[in-house]
Order: C-alpha cells, then structure tokens, then sequence
C-alpha cells in the first residue's frame, strides 16, 4: 500500500493530481490519500479528508510507500519509521505556501542522501513508478534521539546559518533571526537533554 499525506494545514493539488494520475500505471497496488480540501476530483485512489492521529499512524504503519509535501513531521516520522518517502515540496511562487522552507528542507534532505525528493509532477510520476517496481527499502533511518551528527548541525546552524537561494535564512530582518537562533538553542538543548 502507498499512503499519500499532504498534511492538514493546506490542500496540495498538483501532487494530488499527479498521483491520481498515476494510480492506473501501478497495476493492482492500493493508494491512500490524505487530501486535505483538496480541489481536485480525485478518481484513482481512496482519499480521505481528515484522518485522526490514530488512523494516521495506522495507515502510515502499513504502508510501504509514503507520498509527501516536506514537511518536517511526516519525513522524520518516515525515517524513524524505516519507510521509504518521496517528498515534492510545496512551492510559494505557485501560491502552495507562504515561503519556500519546504524547499529548503526538501533540498538538504536531498542532499544528505536521506530521503526522495520530486521537484515536479512528472519527476514525481518518474520516481513512483520507478520505486514501485523495486525492492522497496528506505535511503535512511534514524533512531528516536538525535545523533551526534544532528546535534553538531544544529550547533552549526546557530553559530552560523547557511544563506542562499532558496534558503529560509535569506529573507529574514535581525530580529527574526534572533528568534530563530532562540528557537534552535531551545530545540538544541532539548535533543541533548533527552540524549543523556
């Protein structure tokens, strides 16, 4: 089964749809979606609009595929989980969010190897159908404490946020940043706390 989750906050169409359409190119493999008011007619696939967190974690137990927007919650879920994901970020400049931190996120997942990522519709359809069709098994997997590793990147990260295009950090005023290096201090000695 491939369990689709788009959150609860916003709809998300364009993955919707691209899924829906690719539902009949998967032979007899059951989707399930968490839609989320979507638009779209969906025709392919069992939706369900609102899911309790119990019903959640049930269909996200069985699956062996999950289908996600980027956001943070159902990728960590995913890899503590052992799951193998494709995320597709939602994109502000198409109005699906209000800044490109999914991008963000989905970018340096990305580039730790961590996790699927489709940039678009058809890289979405390409990698499901791709995956489909193979031994299934998640790029990787992290346990319920953070990691060394972690740890000494969120130290990095408040020592010294990365910038760039597409990075969360670069339209942020000094007092956001002050708040947002407040923020991660705060979730940094968490992780340590609960790592001892």
């Amino acid at each position: 089964m491939i369990f689709v989750t788009i959150g609860t906050q916003e709809p998300f169409d364009r993955l919707i749809k691209a899924i829906d359409e690719t539902v009949p190119l998967l032979g007899d493999v059951e989707v399930i979606a968490q839609v989320s008011n979507t638009g779209y007619l969906v025709k392919n696939m069992k939706t369900l609009e609102f899911v309790s967190p119990t019903e959640f974690n049930t269909y996200f137990a069985k699956a062996k595929l999950i289908i996600s927007h980027a956001g943070m919650g159902t990728i960590l879920s995913a890899l503590v989980q052992e799951k193998p994901i494709i995320v597709m970020p939602r994109l502000a400049k198409l109005g699906e969010h209000r800044n490109e931190h999914q991008l963000a996120t989905a970018n340096r997942f990305n580039e730790l190897g961590y996790i699927n990522v489709a940039y678009d519709e058809a890289d979405l359809k390409s990698k499901v159908l791709a995956m489909v069709n193979t031994s299934l098994e998640p790029l990787h997997k992290i346990g319920y404490h953070a990691s060394d590793q972690l740890i000494s990147s969120l130290q990095e990260s408040i020592e010294r946020p990365r910038s760039g295009k597409g990075h969360v950090w670069v339209k942020k005023s000094k007092k956001e940043k002050s708040i947002y290096k407040l923020m991660l201090r705060k979730v940094l000695n968490n992780i340590k706390r609960e790592t001892k």
